[in-house]
């Protein structure tokens, strides 16, 4: 058995700098940026979304604009399983995550655990 749920919205930004996307994101959804303080700063920000509900992740990214979803999961491989027997294709392996594509073209991530209720929220999904 494993879990998984929907994690986060991810607003994929095709731009020359991330402030530009975090500015216009907060503003237009009323919620407060946090800006990455590491590594993925220029790369990653997200929105402080209430914790019922699904994290809002803004990204810089190098193909065209659009909104994705994460799939978060206690077990990617059984989860990554479990949708490809739906019909959705793996397009991409990370060592974190991976991408998929609904038979729709929709992409997506599977991911780890993100949302810290996780382990204790009676909103998840229990799969066999």
């Amino acid at each position: 058995m494993h879990k998984s749920r929907l994690a986060a919205f991810v607003i994929d930004n095709q731009v020359d700098d991330i402030e530009e996307a975090n500015q216009f994101w907060e503003r237009a959804l009323g919620m407060p940026c946090r800006r990455s303080d590491d590594e993925w700063a220029e790369r990653y920000a997200s929105l402080e979304a209430p914790a019922s509900q699904p994290q809002m992740l803004i990204q810089k990214v190098s193909h065209p604009s659009r909104i994705h979803m994460d799939i978060e999961t206690d077990n990617i491989d059984a989860e990554v399983q479990r949708l490809l027997e739906l019909g959705a294709i793996v397009v991409e392996r990370f060592p974190r995550w991976v991408v998929m594509e609904a038979p729709t073209k929709h992409r997506f991530c599977v991911v780890h655990p993100q949302r810290s209720d996780f382990d204790s929220s009676e909103d998840v999904n229990c799969w066999n």
